[in-house]
């Protein structure tokens, strides 16, 4: 018997405009490139980068050295940023007429999803 497996949901999805709120990169706004349920944590463009070493690998055309790339932060220090007021937000849900489930910006009601 198979164990059931918990289906996470979050409230950031890709191509959100995010502020990061704690951590070295605090204040800084980006593009989540990424969302990772199983985890909790989302890859924010220019946000949080690592180093990583790489060994050249002729074969499949990699060149070895040190690349700098985007590293997953948690969820939970990402806020949302509205489209509409500009402001960092917390999440909300509302169902339009037309039967569509949205998410809304708490502070102005302004509709996240396009």
């Amino acid at each position: 018997m198979q164990a059931q497996v918990e289906r996470i949901r979050m409230k950031l999805r890709k191509n959100d405009t995010v502020e990061v709120l704690t951590g070295k990169d605090a204040g800084k706004r980006g593009k989540v490139l990424k969302v990772i349920p199983e985890r909790n944590r989302v890859i924010v463009q220019g946000v949080g980068f690592v180093k990583k070493h790489t060994r050249p690998n002729p074969q499949r055309n990699i060149k070895g050295g040190i690349a700098e790339r985007e590293a997953p932060i948690h969820a939970s220090n990402v806020a949302i940023l509205c489209g509409e007021c500009g402001k960092r937000t917390r999440v909300g849900f509302k169902r339009l007429e037309d039967g569509r489930k949205v998410r809304i910006c708490r502070k102005c009601e302004g509709v996240l999803d396009k």
